[in-house]
């Protein structure tokens, strides 16, 4: 079963170790208060058990836990009653796509060492190193043609072992919002033990 998809066992423990980091920053960044951003942390906390006493279903966990982090800031502001409003912060789409675009990002250049190295190669110059397609193929020895037929097969493969080794969930503009590891692809899992 896609883990993105299933029901969440109410390992709360396990859960809050996982995610309070990754929240903590994301309320930090909008309180702005180190203070304001722990109590707010402590109310997602006890959202969090309450949810799982009643034992409810969630498509997202992360996009939920979330999606909670942001309802309590908003809660304390009214309750505050601060001049600063949910229209001043980034929506929850466009922070899940960057979050789940910063988690990818270190896993991409080691992805690539998974393509033919004919594809590998110009795929990294032009996407990576943001070299024109021209200056690679000049560099390949290789004719515009060629290297930009290169580029593409390279950038289809890449999506094929992102596919092959990732779960991930986009948005209906096809944005990134949510990014993990699955637990068969063993180099990128070893890479993720190296960087955690």
């Amino acid at each position: 079963m896609n883990e993105q998809n299933a029901t969440p066992t109410c390992d709360v423990p396990a859960l809050w170790m996982e995610h309070k980091t990754a929240l903590y920053h994301y309320i930090l960044k909008r309180v702005k208060d180190r203070e304001m951003a722990e109590d707010i942390l402590q109310e997602v906390l006890l959202k969090v058990y309450h949810f799982c006493l009643t034992k409810s279903g969630v498509r997202n966990l992360r996009s939920w836990l979330f999606q909670i982090a942001q309802n309590t800031i908003t809660d304390v502001y009214r309750h505050n009653q601060k001049v600063k409003t949910t229209d001043s912060f980034p929506t929850l789409a466009e922070e899940d796509e960057q979050q789940a675009f910063q988690e990818a990002l270190p896993y991409i250049l080691p992805m690539l060492d998974f393509l033919p190295e004919a594809y590998a190669r110009p795929l990294k110059m032009a996407d990576i190193d943001g070299m024109k397609q021209a200056e690679v193929a000049t560099a390949l020895g290789l004719t515009l043609t060629a290297a930009k037929s290169r580029i593409q097969r390279g950038r289809e493969l890449l999506k094929a072992e992102f596919i092959t080794c990732c779960h991930f969930e986009t948005d209906k503009n096809g944005n990134l919002i949510s990014f993990d590891i699955k637990e068969s692809c063993k180099p990128l899992q070893e890479l993720k033990k190296k960087n955690t």
